[in-house]
């Protein structure tokens, strides 16, 4: 069957615990697939869970997880083989790599039980960054000890990520992400004109439409602060830097949607408070999101590290297209 149109939507509490096949077929009333046809839509890769690619039919859901039908089948990302990635430090207790745009940081917790064959099928940066350092070593990954998640980007998020290799490590490196004094600074690009500012605000799960987002209700969420300032002022958008004093989930995203400049290509949180959606004619064909800058304090030694990526490819021409004089600017957004 062709792909249908079907926005990405929320999972509601009647849906809760049901397999994502029964709810999608349910949702996809409209079409009239057969059990065989959802099926097919998942295993040839074109669903999303939280923005994370799920082929198993029988994945049970949860609330507020969002399930996206892409147009699109998922292909595995030309850097998911160990000679791809880049490793740009690496010893006992910590490994730092360079994430492309397209690849999970780690397995979902329904996965983690699948057969190393069906692992490969789905890499994540988990995998093919254990790979690579088995490769380093010339050893078998499973004789290494584990990679440990100290935190984690978005999927079509970029850039500079973290994995402790020790216990240690992991403490350690887990302080200072919570005392927040790793250092994390992000490029972005939105729409309109952006008045470089410092927002706060705290965020929850649910902010009564199935996505996280901020509340004015007290003793509820974590606070989230994200100070943002202008890199280059393009045709119509904004070319970003937003530096993290706090690491929620979604942080940067949320933050700019609830200002009314979504990231381009943000297909979750790319309305207003008020529920207008924001254009983007930007053309950006994932969440031009980019981890530039990252650094902390080495667990063992003490020692300051500190690491900055370039963006990828991808947001470069999507930057030098946004120069040009030639788009349209986008009237009425400030």
């Amino acid at each position: 069957m062709n792909t249908p149109a079907l926005p990405p939507f929320p999972v509601i509490a009647p849906e809760v615990g049901h397999t994502l096949a029964k709810v999608l077929r349910s949702r996809m009333h409209v079409a009239q697939p057969s059990w065989s046809d959802v099926r097919t839509l998942i295993e040839n890769r074109l669903v999303q869970v939280d923005e994370i690619l799920c082929t198993d039919s029988a994945r049970r859901l949860k609330e507020g997880e969002v399930v996206t039908l892409l147009t699109k089948a998922v292909h595995r990302p030309k850097s998911a083989t160990p000679n791809g990635l880049v490793i740009r430090h690496l010893d006992d207790h910590v490994v730092v790599v360079e994430k492309p745009a397209g690849m999970s940081s780690v397995r979902h917790p329904a996965e983690l039980e699948w057969s190393e064959a069906r692992r490969e099928l789905v890499p994540t940066l988990q995998d093919v960054a254990q790979a690579a350092i088995a490769k380093h070593f010339n050893r078998k990954p499973s004789t290494l000890p584990p990679l440990r998640i100290v935190h984690r980007l978005d999927k079509e998020t970029s850039g500079l990520l973290a994995f402790a290799r020790s216990a240690l490590g992991e403490r350690l490196l887990g302080m200072q992400f919570r005392k927040h004094t790793v250092v994390r600074r992000y490029l972005t690009v939105v729409p309109g004109n952006f008045v470089p500012r410092s927002i706060s605000s705290t965020l929850v799960r649910d902010r009564g439409d199935g996505r996280r987002g901020s509340t004015t209700f007290a003793n509820t969420g974590k606070k989230a602060t994200t100070h943002v300032t202008v890199e280059e002022k393009l045709n119509g958008y904004t070319l970003l830097s937003c530096r993290l004093e706090t690491g929620r989930t979604h942080q940067i995203r949320i933050h700019l949607s609830e200002a009314g400049h979504p990231v381009s290509g943000d297909k979750v949180y790319h309305r207003k408070p008020n529920g207008q959606e924001v254009p983007d004619q930007s053309g950006a064909k994932r969440l031009a999101l980019h981890a530039t800058e990252f650094g902390f304090e080495h667990p063992t030694t003490g020692e300051q590290l500190h690491w900055t990526m370039p963006m990828p490819a991808d947001m470069q021409t999507l930057i030098a297209k946004l120069r040009a004089p030639s788009l349209k600017p986008l009237g009425g957004q400030t």
